[in-house]
């Protein structure tokens, strides 16, 4: 994607806001990372979170419409995995800035 030097418009701001709204929420969050791991079924989340299943069907809709999981049905069982490209690349992107911060941090640290 190239960058533009122009100001988003207000209704893209709007989406950019409710985009890191969602990843805001530690649940998600976690839930992502879980799923970044592999896939796995809702009895497996819950294990694993120890959330209750209505809190994570609830999350995993809210991130399914984002495009970030994605469901498909295996006999009764329903199977969520991350939508790999975009979530590995976030979580990337993410974890390079904080390492940088704190690497910077520990630096100025050692300097003192």
């Amino acid at each position: 994607m190239a960058y533009s030097s122009s100001m988003p418009s207000p209704q893209l701001l709007e989406e950019y806001c409710q985009f890191f709204r969602l990843l805001s929420e530690p649940a998600r969050l976690q839930l992502l990372c879980q799923l970044r791991a592999g896939p796995m079924d809702v009895a497996a989340l819950i294990e694993a979170t120890g959330f209750s299943q209505s809190h994570i069907s609830r999350q995993l809709g809210q991130l399914q419409r984002a495009g970030l999981v994605r469901c498909e049905r295996d006999g009764v069982r329903t199977i969520w995995s991350a939508e790999g490209a975009l979530v590995d690349e976030l979580c990337s992107l993410v974890q390079t800035r904080l390492k940088r911060r704190l690497e910077n941090q520990l630096a100025q640290l050692q300097s003192a």
